[in-house]
């Protein structure tokens, strides 16, 4: 019965594909990320436990170790408390490699319920002061850098410029805090136990006990927050505790994006099946002869029902098995555009789950849209069917529910389209956004220096002059220079102090982030110098007049009517006494952190330190010194690795990944729902020209023009559309909003994107009523009157 009309098929078949493949792609990513349970025993009892600053402005604040020791002996809510930070390493023994990974306490693997696959865990013992250093790999780095030596256990492998003897592999997929390599034992001093309570650096994972609910564990820790405040108020003065669930932890800052996502694709499906339900209906109308010649032979109605419904499932399911293979592909895709951050993103695929998800809502949406075409199959005059010469007319319940569905597609595609036009607008804005630097033709590359072979600022600072002067010989090479921070990574923030002004009342405290650079910095990068000097060679190492160079921002808040130039401030720190800097200059404001983040204050000092990222301006394609500059670093230091070479504006696309994945996705999902939503709306005119040809012979043989035919033709499918658009528009006013956070510098009911899109979806609708009714201008009336 399918094969008497392969186009009907071929396009419901396309139009349940796109709908199905796209919610399956999206599922197996949402699934992966938000619905997965974590692979640690019992996931739902592990919270991190964070130090909420209100002087800050924190809510999730890292734990210096004595708070820490406090949190772990004083709460009566968790089965154990383990505290990690993330690190580095250097491997050498070949070529030079930078590893990440975390130094924890020596419970951290009890804590997580995890054991090492290979070898055994940290003891207690290795956590004291003067024990050889000991290491547990990650399953891939013991397969990518020791080739899965199984006799790896126990010996040696040079570590961080000396040496760490392997006790343990943890177990495939394990790499908790998030694609780490390494595990070390953090050696605790007697000091850390008591001193240093304000020096925070510690992130903190618990294991609640069993009949512990998340907000016990917040009403137990508040009570040992307030205790802490009691005991030590210089300190702890507006420090609270905050419990955050390790799955919400891990997921919480792309649930939002991917649930839209899901929103989205859903629309999409309902408008494909609007489509299907449409073209079906159509397919029940012209089928009333053999419907009534079934019932009138003794068919029941629920019979016809069944027949119906299972030709619609088979529909359902054959675009479904299309449908994964567009998932298939579209899983790449949704992997290869997505933002670094999306938690567990490399197993999403067509799994087990996925499978079963694309059957169900294959079967789903059969019966969706399957059931109204059934019903109105099923109800037939058979008398008047069955008659010689009878004519299915337009009108009735069948074209009522067509028309009810073309209305309903119209509106969610405004939906849709509105979304991603705000989604474009905003993009486009951000991109317009000037970052305060030049960052065309730049190259970055990030380097460690090890405090083993560089334990002095003079040795650290030397290194970085001879490699500038080196690179700066390459050819190509414009200019070079070197800072500790450029954008994305979070710059070092330490509370500060100006002369002459009292101690800071704000509210979250402003403190300074710092931020370490060579002299050729500013120059390179292109940031301009507003007013003042930039650094010399001689002001790194000058301890007796120190000096720093500070942004706008700075200069405005704390001197917005005075000269900044030779003002001081220093560093209000209790764990070590700060000297005065003096202000040489006021550098404009750059975008650190984010195109559409705020400015901030900052601070440049000419100290550099042992990680530094080098800036290289190139007179060509910056990419093509990548080698040079490694060359260039191992001929100062054969085992200095060198990392993450990139180019800037590689840098600045993932500044706006998310927004821009966000953008393209939906504005793909907009247009599949304008391609379906014409479809149907041509389809729909289509079948009525085809219907009212005998109607439109008469109107014709009565003296009707071509125009009078072509605006009757065109006004029933356009009054259609028009009350889609109308539903849409205030459906978007409300809907829109939901997005209203993903925007920059775009309202979520723009006046301007609203009646463009809506012009847009008015004009496309208008070409997909032209094609019939021109069409039915051509109907010759002697042909239409001999009709049936």
């Amino acid at each position: 019965m399918l094969l008497k009309k392969p186009t009907l098929v071929a396009v419901a078949v396309v139009a349940l594909a796109l709908g199905i493949g796209a919610n399956t792609a999206v599922f197996s990513v949402v699934n992966a990320a938000l619905f997965r349970p974590l692979p640690y025993p019992a996931e739902d009892r592990l919270a991190m436990v964070w130090t909420d600053n209100a002087r800050k402005g924190e809510r999730e604040g890292l734990t210096s170790y004595p708070n820490f020791s406090d949190f772990r002996d004083q709460n009566q809510s968790f089965q154990s408390l383990s505290a990690f930070v993330r690190s580095t390493a250097t491997l050498t023994g070949g070529v030079p490699e930078e590893i990440h990974g975390a130094n924890v306490t020596t419970d951290f693997f009890s804590v997580m319920g995890v054991s090492p696959a290979m070898g055994h865990d940290f003891s207690s013992e290795d956590a004291e002061p003067g024990r050889a250093p000991v290491v547990v790999l990650s399953h891939g780095l013991w397969q990518r850098r020791f080739g899965s030596n199984p006799d790896l256990i126990g010996q040696t492998i040079p570590f961080n410029q000396n040496s760490a003897t392997v006790i343990g592999v943890m177990p495939r997929g394990f790499d908790f805090p998030g694609h780490a390599d390494f595990w070390k034992p953090i050696s605790v001093t007697p000091n850390m136990k008591t001193k240093f309570r304000m020096n925070v650096w510690l992130s903190v994972i618990g294991r609640l006990k069993s009949n512990v609910s998340r907000e016990q564990a917040q009403s137990d820790m508040n009570a040992v927050a307030a205790g802490l405040v009691g005991q030590y108020p210089r300190e702890n003065e507006g420090l609270g505790i905050n419990v955050v669930p390790l799955r919400e932890q891990m997921v919480g800052k792309s649930q939002g994006s991917l649930l839209l996502l899901w929103a989205a694709v859903a629309l999409v499906l309902l408008i494909a099946c609007a489509n299907v339900a449409s073209l079906m209906l159509t397919r029940a109308i012209e089928r009333q002869k053999e419907m009534a010649i079934r019932l009138a032979m003794g068919a029941s109605r629920l019979r016809i029902i069944r027949q119906l419904l299972c030709e619609n499932l088979l529909l359902a399911i054959a675009g479904g098995g299309f449908g994964l293979l567009l998932a298939w592909y579209g899983i790449r895709v949704l992997v290869a555009l997505s933002p670094a951050g999306i938690p567990r993103l490399d197993q999403a695929g067509i799994n087990r789950t996925a499978l079963v998800f694309n059957l169900g809502i294959s079967i789903l949406t059969g019966l969706v849209f399957g059931l109204a075409p059934a019903l109105q199959g099923s109800k037939v005059a058979i008398n008047e069917a069955l008659k010689e010469g009878s004519r299915t007319v337009a009108g009735g319940q069948g074209t009522h529910a067509r028309r009810l569905l073309v209305v309903t597609e119209t509106a969610l595609t405004l939906v849709l389209l509105i979304g991603a036009g705000l989604m474009i607008k905003s993009f486009n804005r951000l991109q317009q956004v000037d970052p305060g630097f030049n960052p065309d033709h730049l190259l970055i590359a990030n380097l460690s220096l090890p405090d083993s072979r560089y334990p002095d600022l003079a040795q650290q600072t030397e290194f970085f002059q001879q490699l500038e002067a080196r690179v700066k010989s390459a050819p190509g090479v414009v200019s070079v220079g070197a800072t500790s921070s450029i954008m994305l990574s979070e710059l070092e923030k330490v509370p500060f102090a100006i002369e002459g002004k009292a101690t800071q009342t704000e509210t979250p405290r402003a403190d300074l982030p710092i931020n370490t650079i060579t002299p050729n910095y500013f120059q390179t990068m292109g940031i301009s110098l507003i007013k003042g000097r930039a650094f010399i060679e001689r002001d790194s190492l000058d301890e007796a007049n120190p000096v720093v160079i500070i942004n706008e921002t700075f200069a405005r808040r704390y001197w917005p009517d005075e000269e900044a130039l030779g003002k001081r401030f220093k560093f209000d720190d209790p764990n070590f006494k700060s000297p005065w800097f003096t202000v040489i200059g006021v550098v404009r404001d750059i975008r650190r952190m984010g195109l559409d983040a705020p400015f901030g204050i900052e601070a440049y000092l000419p100290t550099p330190n042992s990680s530094m990222q080098m800036v290289v301006r190139t007179e060509g394609d910056p990419l093509t010194l990548a080698s040079a500059i490694r060359q260039e670093v191992w001929a100062l230091d054969k085992n200095l690795p060198v990392k993450d070479i990139r180019t800037m504006d590689q840098m600045m696309e993932g500044l706006v990944a998310t927004r821009r994945l966000n953008m393209l996705l939906l504005a793909g999902l907009a247009a599949v729902a304008l391609l379906l939503a014409s479809v149907g709306i041509y389809s729909l005119i289509s079948y009525s020209v085809a219907q009212r040809t005998h109607e439109i012979g008469i109107r014709m043989a009565l003296g009707a023009q071509a125009r009078d035919v072509l605006r009757l033709v065109i006004w029933q499918g356009m009054s259609l559309a028009l009350a889609g658009v109308g539903i849409g528009l205030i459906a978007s006013f409300f809907l829109t909003r939901l997005v209203s956070s993903m925007l920059y510098s775009v309202s979520a009911t723009d006046p301007a994107t609203f009646a463009l899109i809506s012009s847009l979806l008015i004009g496309i609708a208008l070409m997909a009523c032209a094609v019939p009714a021109h069409r039915a201008t051509k109907i010759d009336p002697m042909v239409a009157l001999r009709y049936e």
